[in-house]
């Protein structure tokens, strides 16, 4: 367990720790700040502030500007909402899942209703294509895992 749990520290991004719920959290860094405007586009700000516990695959800036052009621009529309609470609710799982608990091959139902897929190789975690590239960021109402890119629910 030990090795399972160091092999996942954190390599790219530098999180403080915040005494918050998953959005004070988020809100906090500068490099989440294309997926809280999105949330709250979503109108899903109060969702996630709520009792929980959830955990939250929370793709950076940087994961959002690798989608095509306009892609987010299109999403943040309000006639587009619902495609975006879909592809935001597949980023979350219900309950605490520290990355600990992964296990090579898993599956975990998301928010939205499809199944995510966890592979675990060469010391790094993959939540579909996406590398979780900081794990068990810890808030009041679940945990963080930062990932480089943003998965998309089967449409």
């Amino acid at each position: 367990m030990l090795i399972i749990a160091s092999s996942f520290t954190m390599k790219t991004e530098n999180v403080h720790e915040v005494e918050a719920d998953i959005v004070d959290l988020a809100v906090s860094q500068d490099f989440l700040s294309t997926l809280v405007a999105a949330v709250k586009a979503g109108d899903l700000v109060d969702v996630l502030k709520g009792d929980g516990p959830f955990t939250v695959f929370a793709p950076t800036n940087d994961a959002f500007a690798k989608l095509p052009a306009g892609t987010v621009e299109n999403l943040l529309k309000p006639e587009n909402k619902a495609q975006l609470v879909a592809v935001l609710t597949y980023h979350v799982v219900p309950g605490k899942v520290m990355s600990g608990d992964l296990s090579n091959g898993m599956k975990a139902k998301t928010v939205q209703g499809s199944e995510i897929t966890v592979t675990l190789k060469d010391g790094k975690a993959m939540i579909n294509d996406a590398t979780v590239t900081a794990a068990d960021i810890e808030a009041d109402n679940g945990v963080v895992h930062v990932i480089d890119t943003v998965i998309l629910p089967p449409m």
